[in-house]
């Protein structure tokens, strides 16, 4: 091929391989966000509290683990990050009972041990859904805890549901606008299947908040955090652990900065 045609071949190839990538981004955009998704239960998967099965309006089923309060203490519904499993948190489900505080972490939807397949509708569906499932057997005293991609399922969930409060773990202001940090080459905007704007919920939970970030963080920025709690109703607050990143947040702190927040609500 002589070189004026190669140059004039050069802007195709190049296209070709815009488009390639951007609909192959397009078409494993919810693999990539819902990485811990699976049919499958691990061995061993009751650490703690007991197995659970909660019932959603569009006929899913969603296994979850639960640990009960004590009469008349509070319960912490849990929402938990995209590739967690509910059965990593005997440490924070004993913590809690030792102050007499109940626990239950539901596994999403397309999760291992829950029907169906992910998605953010679906997602707040679960919230919702496992919000009446437990205040049918404890009352509304529950607090919402929600980290990184449940966050966004905690806001949307505080913001339909008399939840006590909210705490924010590695919140992000959308999942949009992390995507378009991410692919800045890329439409994101129109491309988009699950968005997760919690910067359009947020202004419409009134309880009292708690946002907890690393100021390390390199997947979901303290900036992006920062900026949903601007948005935030009084009364909130935030604690910054400035030698944590993302997935080193928990650690014996933290839990006693949940409990002493949660404690501290009445």
């Amino acid at each position: 091929m002589s070189t004026p045609k190669l140059f004039l071949m050069l802007p195709l190839m190049a296209t070709f391989a815009y488009v390639s990538l951007l609909g192959l981004t397009y078409v494993s955009q919810r693999a990539l966000l819902y990485p811990g998704a699976g049919p499958t239960l691990e061995t061993g998967y009751v650490s703690w509290g007991e197995s659970i099965s909660i019932g959603t309006p569009d006929g899913e089923r969603l296994q979850g683990l639960y640990s009960p309060a004590r009469p008349g203490k509070p319960s912490l519904l849990f929402f938990l990050g995209n590739a967690d499993r509910v059965n990593n948190y005997d440490f924070l489900a004993q913590a809690l009972a030792s102050r007499g505080i109940g626990l239950l972490a539901i596994s999403y939807r397309g999760y291992p041990g829950s029907t169906g397949a992910p998605s953010e509708a679906g997602l707040l569906t679960d919230g919702i859904a496992a919000f009446d499932w437990l205040a049918e057997r404890t009352g509304v005293d529950i607090v919402l805890l929600g980290q990184s991609l449940g966050s966004g399922v905690a806001v949307n969930t505080a913001r339909l549901r008399p939840a006590s409060a909210a705490i924010l773990v590695s919140p992000y202001l959308s999942v949009l606008s992390l995507a378009q940090a991410y692919y800045p080459l890329f439409p994101v905007a129109l491309l988009i299947k699950d968005s997760f704007r919690s910067d359009l919920r947020i202004a419409e939970v009134s309880q009292p908040k708690l946002f907890l970030h690393g100021r390390r963080d390199a997947i979901i920025p303290l900036s992006s955090a920062e900026a949903l709690y601007d948005l935030a109703l009084e009364p909130k607050q935030m604690l910054v652990y400035d030698n944590s990143g993302h997935n080193d947040l928990w650690d014996a702190r933290m839990v006693a900065d949940i409990i002493r927040f949660v404690e501290a609500l009445k």
